[in-house]
This record gives structure tokens, sequence and C-alpha cells, in this order.
């Protein structure tokens, strides 16, 4: 005496048949995975290329850029434009120093940490609190100037104290785009500096050769010592 089919396995049974399978095979899965008795749709064919409408007009670059010169371009690193320098560049070329503290939503109270402990020890020249980017960098930020003598002490100062945030340190040169892309330092990590639109100081508009650096704080605690 046969017994009567539990509800799911009859249910696979129908499924796999011949015919499901069929089913299964013109419709997809989607069409026929549980809902006995669906309509089932087969997919729109793709429209071949004639059947896509042209773009009219005209393109601005012409109609012969493939067939333009592609020439090595010349080295974007000053003092390589032409190949190897012949001797090194003078250090005394560096007048000062900017450290930039980058942050966002999640880290800027670390940054107000960095700030506070700074002007506290420090006699630099501090810079506004950028909630939003500003000039060429591309997050939030705050900056602080400092003369050469006090690199040997601010920037294994900034290599302890980061609190994890990336911290961009360039000197002060008369190139100030090679200062932010070239002659960088980053603790932590780097990230991207739109610096590539700066340009030299116009020294004929009466622009410093370098930017100078004016300290605004006055320290009121010592510098932690081992």
């Amino acid at each position: 005496m046969s017994q009567p089919h539990d509800p799911i396995d009859q249910h696979w049974a129908d499924l796999l048949s011949p015919g499901r399978r069929q089913l299964l095979r013109a419709g997809g899965l989607a069409a026929a995975g549980g809902l006995i008795g669906a309509p089932v749709f087969a997919a729109a064919p793709a429209p071949s290329p004639a059947a896509v409408a042209a773009h009219t007009g005209k393109s601005p670059w012409g109609y012969a850029t493939a067939m333009e010169p592609t020439p090595r371009p010349l080295a974007v690193r000053p003092g390589e434009e032409h190949g190897l320098p012949d001797r090194p560049r003078a250090y005394t070329d560096i007048k000062s120093y900017h450290a930039h503290i980058y942050f966002d939503e999640d880290s800027y109270e670390k940054a107000v940490r960095i700030r506070q402990w700074t002007a506290e020890r420090f006699a630099v020249e501090l810079g506004n609190w950028n909630a939003e980017p500003r000039g060429p960098h591309v997050t939030p930020s705050f900056y602080f100037g400092f003369g050469t003598d006090l690199q040997p002490l601010i920037l294994p100062w900034l290599q302890l104290n980061s609190l994890g945030l990336t911290i961009l340190v360039h000197p002060n040169t008369d190139d100030p785009r090679a200062d932010h892309l070239h002659y960088a330092l980053w603790v932590n990590r780097s990230q991207p500096v739109n610096a590539y639109g700066m340009k030299k100081p116009d020294l004929a508009a009466g622009e410093p050769a370098v930017e100078q650096i004016y300290p605004n704080t006055q320290p009121t605690v010592a510098i932690e010592r081992s």
C-alpha cells in the first residue's frame, strides 16, 4: 500500500521532473525556484549595436588624437628635468618647515589634543583649524610652522605623539610644489596632496622667495624628557 508523499518531498519531485527541468531552462531558476504555476518570462535579448542610437555632435578633441606623438615627459622633480643632477642641493635651501596634521569626523579629537600639546610646548606659527579641505590638502587639517632650529626636536616629538594620525612634514624652499610633493616626510602613512598647481613665488610682485614663519604661540609647558 503506497504511503502519501510528504509535501516537501512532493515539491522537490515536481521541481526535478523532466517537464520542470525544461521550464527551468526556459525561464531561469529565479522564475521557477519555488512558486509553481508562476508565469515564466524569458530574458529579453540584448539590442544589437545597430539598434543603439548614435550620439550626434563633434568631439572637442578632434578626430586625429590617435595619430598624435607620445614623447617622454620631462621629469617633475626639480633639478632632474634633463637627467640626474651633477651635485647635491644645499641643505641650507630649507628655511623652515610646516607640519600638517590630518583628521576626519572620527579622529578630530586626537587632532585637538595634538594641537593643544603643540601650542603649550613650542614657539610655532599655529594656523587655522580647517574643518574642510583647504588649499592642496584634501581632508580637514591644521598646520603649524617652525624654524630649522626646532626640526631635530619637533620631528621625533611628532613621531611619538601622532596618536596614529597622518602627518605631513615638508620643508619650505623656493619651490612650494616640490616641498609638498618631493621633499616631504610622512608620519604613519601618506595621502594625496593636490599640489601640482602650486607655483614658485612671484618675486616681481614682491612675494618673498620663501614663505616666512612668524611664531604666534607662547609655550607654557616644559617638553617631556626621559
